[in-house]
Formats: C-alpha cells, sequence, structure tokens
C-alpha cells in the first residue's frame, strides 16, 4: 500500500509532520518519491489523452460550423430559386448539424475544465515533489554532517588521548633526567669530597713534616752548645 492513498492526500499532505513520526524519515521520503513520480506520470498522460480528444472535438467543432454556414447557404439559394421543398430540406441538415454542434461545444467546456484541474494538479504535485526531494537532500545531508562531526569528534578524542600520553612521557622523560641529574651530582659530590680530603691530607702532611724538620732545625744549635761546654770544663 502507498504512502498517499489518492492526489489531493499528496498535495494537501504535511511533509514534515509526516517525517517526524515515521521510524525511517529516510525510508518513508523515498517512498513518498517513487509515488509522487509515478502519480505525476498517470497525471500527464491522462491530461494529453485529454488533449488529444479535446483536439478531435475542435476538429468535429469546426466541421459542424462550415457545414451550418454551407446549408444555410444553400438554404438561401432554393428560397431564390423559388425550391422551398429543398430550402426545407436545407434547413433542417443545418438545425441537425447545430444541434450536434452544441454538443460538441458542451463535451469541449467540460474537456477544457478538466484539462485545466489536470494542470493545476501536476503544477501543484510537481511543487510538492520539488519540496520533497529538497527534504531528501536535507536529511542525506544531515547524515553525511553526522558522520563527519562523529569522525572529528573521534580524531579530537584520539588527538587529545594522544597528546596526553605525549605530555606524559615528557615530563616522565624530565623526571628521569631530573633524577639522573641528582644521581650524577651526588656520585660527584662524594667524589669531590674524597679528593679534597685527600688534598686536605696532604697538605696537614706537608705541613707536619715542616713542622718537625723546623723542630729538628731548632734542637740542633743547642744540643751542639751544651756538646761543647762540657768539653770546656
Amino acid at each position: 500500500m502507498g504512502v498517499f492513498s489518492r492526489l489531493g492526500d499528496i498535495v494537501n499532505s504535511n511533509i514534515n509532520a509526516m517525517l517526524d513520526k515515521a521510524e525511517d524519515p529516510e525510508k518513508m521520503i523515498r517512498l513518498m518519491i517513487q509515488e509522487m513520480e509515478d502519480t505525476l506520470v498517470d497525471l500527464k498522460s491522462s491530461c494529453a489523452a485529454k488533449m488529444t480528444t479535446r483536439a478531435e472535438m475542435e476538429r468535429d467543432r469546426n466541421e459542424f460550423t462550415e457545414k451550418i454556414e454551407r446549408w444555410g447557404t444553400r438554404a438561401i439559394l432554393a428560397v431564390e430559386k423559388k425550391r422551398d421543398d429543398l430550402a426545407k430540406e436545407a434547413l433542417l441538415e443545418k438545425k441537425q448539424h447545430q444541434t450536434q454542434l452544441e454538443f460538441v461545444q458542451k463535451d469541449l467546456e467540460n474537456y477544457n475544465r478538466l484539462i485545466e484541474e489536470c494542470k493545476i494538479n501536476i503544477s501543484q504535485l510537481e511543487s510538492k515533489l520539488d519540496e520533497v526531494i529538497m527534504r531528501h537532500k536535507m536529511l542525506i545531508q544531515r547524515g553525511i554532517h553526522a558522520v563527519e562531526k562523529k569522525k572529528a569528534r573521534n580524531l579530537v578524542s584520539n588527538a587529545t588521548g594522544a597528546r596526553a600520553m605525549m605530555r606524559f612521557g615528557e615530563l616522565e622523560n624530565r623526571i628521569e633526567r631530573i633524577e639522573a641529574d641528582a644521581d650524577l651530582a651526588g656520585s660527584t659530590n662524594d667524589l669531590e669530597k674524597q679528593f679534597n680530603r685527600l688534598e686536605s691530607d696532604g697538605i696537614v702532611e706537608k705541613e707536619l713534616e715542616a713542622l718537625k724538620k723546623n723542630l729538628d732545625t731548632a734542637r740542633k744549635p743547642t744540643t751542639s752548645k751544651s756538646q761543647s761546654v762540657g768539653k770546656d770544663a
């Protein structure tokens, strides 16, 4: 069963309301477009058939009009020739064609009205079809935009995670460098202290040796003098 049951449903339909209520708007709109296009083909075909029939009626009307004029002229000729009998026959023929012309005129009026209604329906349906096609394009664009938006969010999320991991790695490297520098500084300080101690010990040893030499030097003259006094006594 189609989305629309008759042409009036299509023309008077609220497309937005129908799509808002649909479980699958994209599927609904494709069905609408298909049904509208099929209906439009039928309408144009029907209208074309009516226009063909109208053209035939117009030819009949022109033919009856010519016959009416011809039999009227013949009736006048018969009267002029004192042939009233023929004049009556001519008038009967004229009357018959006038009656036929009246029927054709009425049919033409009806067909003109039907064709105008058909053209209006075609115009309204084409306008409605354009509306639905535009809505379909909008839905497609919204779908594309939604997909692109989701991709963009995923990219941003992934990039943010990658940046966070990169920053964490950089921080970890900095901490490791600081720790290594601290260890190196600690070992350098210990080594510095050891060499300072050795250097200090060397200076102290030198000063001690110098002090001993000075003491020895100071004692030697005194000892010599004591020994000399002993000999003199």
